[in-house]
């Protein structure tokens, strides 16, 4: 396609849910209420995960950066897109779409590592007891919290960059709620195989072969946990499983919806709230399903919490 008669794209209008000006109020206010509780459950559980030291295990380590993590991505999101519902003129540069891009994507792609890495620490748990400390020292469970964020980082730099060198033929109006690659892509005016090429091998890879080592490992934990003799001892490794696993279907659900749905199922309406779900919903309810579900968390909670109010005390 002839680009030469086009102007250089040099900033982004994002018109998500535009149409729906009464909506864009009500989401406004709800993701306002959900980022503070984001901020609030993650930030304590990183707190309570540093000041307790019967958590400093592999377990609670990789969970300290599933909050942190989820404190930036939705950090790299939500604050922006309260500004956009917020202003008239709902525009954001190029270098900030890229940079959002980058943040969003390469923090999403993470968490699809990390979830993965988190199942794989609970199998070695849960079949392999006696030699957890062994294998699950402290140089392998930070290589591989380090090794999460690597790969996540990577695979967004590679994709935006292809992106963003795309020829987008004076087309700067993003329907959609924050510069999201699916989004940004329909705005190129130039071949974009090999953007989609790249973007299937990363959702195989960072998504379904993650999904399928948490299901295998999911598998050979039940067994486990069904040979274990102890009634408590079950209800215990059932109760940390569940939380991982909730976590694991809310967030796996909504990326695969997204990233590999038919083009024919595309509906901008659907992109967005699931968008939002997987965005918002999650990392908000992460903190949630991992202190209910765990008793070591909520017996942190209280030591913590008694500690500070006897020193409160005159």
């Amino acid at each position: 396609m002839e680009t030469g008669n086009y102007s250089e794209v040099t900033e982004f209008f994002l018109v998500g849910l535009s149409q729906y000006p009464e909506l864009q109020l009500f989401l406004s206010v709800l993701c306002l209420i959900m980022y503070l509780i984001i901020l609030l459950g993650n930030s304590l559980l990183i707190i309570i995960i540093i000041l307790d030291s019967r958590l400093h295990t592999p377990m609670y380590f990789f969970l300290g950066n599933l909050s942190f993590l989820d404190i930036c991505y939705t950090s790299s999101s939500i604050p922006p897109m309260l500004i956009m519902f917020m202003s008239e003129r709902k525009s954001i540069s190029f270098i900030g779409c890229a940079l959002q891009m980058v943040a969003s994507l390469g923090l999403g792609s993470t968490e699809c590592v990390l979830l993965a890495v988190m199942a794989y620490d609970r199998y070695v748990a849960i079949c392999n007891p006696l030699r957890y400390p062994i294998i699950m020292n402290r140089v392998l469970y930070v290589q591989m919290a380090a090794w999460s964020w690597i790969i996540g980082c990577l695979n967004s730099l590679v994709q935006t960059v292809l992106t963003m060198v795309l020829p987008f033929c004076g087309n700067n109006i993003i329907d959609h709620l924050t510069c999201e690659i699916l989004a940004l892509l329909k705005l190129v005016c130039s071949d974009i195989s090999m953007n989609v090429f790249i973007m299937t091998v990363a959702s195989i890879v960072l998504l379904v072969i993650p999904l399928l080592l948490i299901f295998v490992s999911y598998m050979f934990i039940l067994s486990s946990i069904l040979r274990i003799n102890s009634a408590e001892g079950r209800k215990k490794a059932f109760s940390t499983c569940s939380a991982h696993l909730t976590v694991v279907i809310l967030f796996y659900g909504s990326a695969l919806f997204m990233y590999m749905k038919p083009k024919s199922k595309d509906t901008k309406a659907s992109d967005e709230i699931i968008g939002l779900s997987y965005g918002v919903v999650t990392p908000m309810l992460n903190p949630i399903i991992y202190s209910l579900r765990n008793k070591e968390v909520k017996e942190a909670v209280k030591k913590v919490l008694s500690r500070h109010l006897h020193l409160l005390k005159p």
